[in-house]
């Protein structure tokens, strides 16, 4: 049976910030990697069937994630862009011409471990049915991962070509699906319930206003680590924990992170990279130490210059004309490296409490954090 697909699946549950735990820096209007204009994010969340694995017929958790730079309309033109491995356990495809050209012009796709091949032809139909002109003879997506087989039944081929292309299509501006939909549906965080989650933050600069914005897959961490606002929380936390309890599905710690990182500050591919470099000073925040086991893997882009690094063929009435790129200057990024690892932190906490419990494969449970339980530590230590 074919699982349902779902581009409006979301928590109800607060966010971290609605419940008084406190982040440093200000916010944009949604809290969000949509805060950044143009950016859009769609998704679609397959669940189906419980009890017992039978490999391609479920049970099914899992979906996946778009997210678009400039969004449908700006599909093709490109933006400044560069990656970061912190551990290289996982996938990111598109990863070497992102490196040669710093330039990324098609969505942005992520998803459980096994679907990034039907995701990348999903980006690649997606393409050659909406634009006329596809931005060149070949496409090169990026698409990423991390592993839900706790929950999912990984290996049956449950994302097909279409889901991707149906997630695309959902991408909009505005608030942010969190928890356990798209791409984060079947996924762990420190041993809770884990998933999709987002922030952003403001960053003055002279006369302007920019955003810098992240958004997380987050499938990582022990229960041990879980730090909040500060607060190891995690030891206190360690009952209830049915995922490190399971011998023999996955180590303490393992699973992966994927963080996707956006600003409209005007930035070189260089600079994109320097921010996904600091995404790992946001996720430590949260109590990490980085897992053998985990793949954590970022991208960052700019939606500034538009325009500057389109790619175009030889022509045969002489080159083409000199590009140019304003940026901020490199000795005036702290601000912008700051920004990303609070909304990276931030991003990774409103995962967490925006989850709910889910049981999927053989009876495997992944429960929520006990939100009320979690307050009442954080006002022991004074915190909120």
């Amino acid at each position: 049976m074919t699982p349902p697909a779902s581009g409006t699946t979301s928590s109800t549950r607060p966010r971290a910030r609605e419940l008084g735990i406190p982040f440093p820096g200000r916010p944009g209007a949604h809290n969000a990697l949509t805060d950044v204009g143009g950016v859009e994010v769609g998704t679609v969340t397959l669940v189906d069937g419980s009890g017992p694995l039978r490999v391609g017929h479920g049970p099914v958790r899992t979906g996946v994630t778009a997210v678009l730079p400039r969004g449908r309309g700006g599909v093709g033109a490109s933006c400044a862009a560069g990656w970061f491995s912190l551990n290289g356990n996982g996938e990111m495809t598109g990863t070497a011409w992102l490196e040669e050209t710093g330039a990324l012009s098609l969505p942005v796709l992520v998803t459980n471990t096994h679907a990034v091949g039907p995701c990348h032809r999903g980006v690649i139909d997606w393409v050659s049915s909406n634009l006329p002109e596809p931005p060149s003879e070949w496409l090169l997506p990026v698409v990423a991962e991390t592993w839900d087989g706790y929950l999912n039944d990984i290996f049956g081929s449950h994302i097909r070509p279409e889901h991707a292309v149906r997630a695309i299509d959902a991408a909009t501006d505005g608030p942010v699906a969190e928890g356990a939909v798209g791409g984060g549906t079947g996924m762990n965080c420190y041993s809770f319930k884990g998933g999709n989650g987002t922030s952003s933050r403001l960053v003055r600069y002279g006369d302007h206003t920019y955003t810098v914005a992240a958004f997380v897959q987050a499938n990582f961490g022990a229960r041990a680590e879980l730090t909040v606002a500060g607060v190891p929380v995690g030891t206190d936390l360690a009952d209830d924990n049915p995922i490190e309890d399971n011998d023999g599905i996955a180590p303490p710690g393992s699973g992966s992170v994927i963080a996707i990182v956006a600003t409209d500050a005007p930035l070189l591919p260089g600079q994109c990279k320097a921010l996904a470099r600091r995404v790992p000073m946001g996720l430590a925040r949260t109590g990490t130490t980085g897992s053998h086991f985990s793949g954590d893997l970022f991208l960052a882009f700019s939606t500034a210059n538009a325009g500057a690094l389109n790619s175009s063929f030889p022509r045969s009435d002489g080159p083409a004309p000199l590009q140019s790129m304003e940026f901020v200057p490199w000795g005036e990024m702290d601000a912008f490296y700051q920004a990303t690892a609070w909304a990276v932190e931030e991003a990774v906490i409103n995962v967490l409490v925006a989850a709910e419990e889910m049981t999927g494969r053989d009876g495997h449970r992944s429960p929520a954090l006990p939100v009320p339980r979690l307050m009442e530590l954080l006002a022991a230590r004074g915190v909120c």
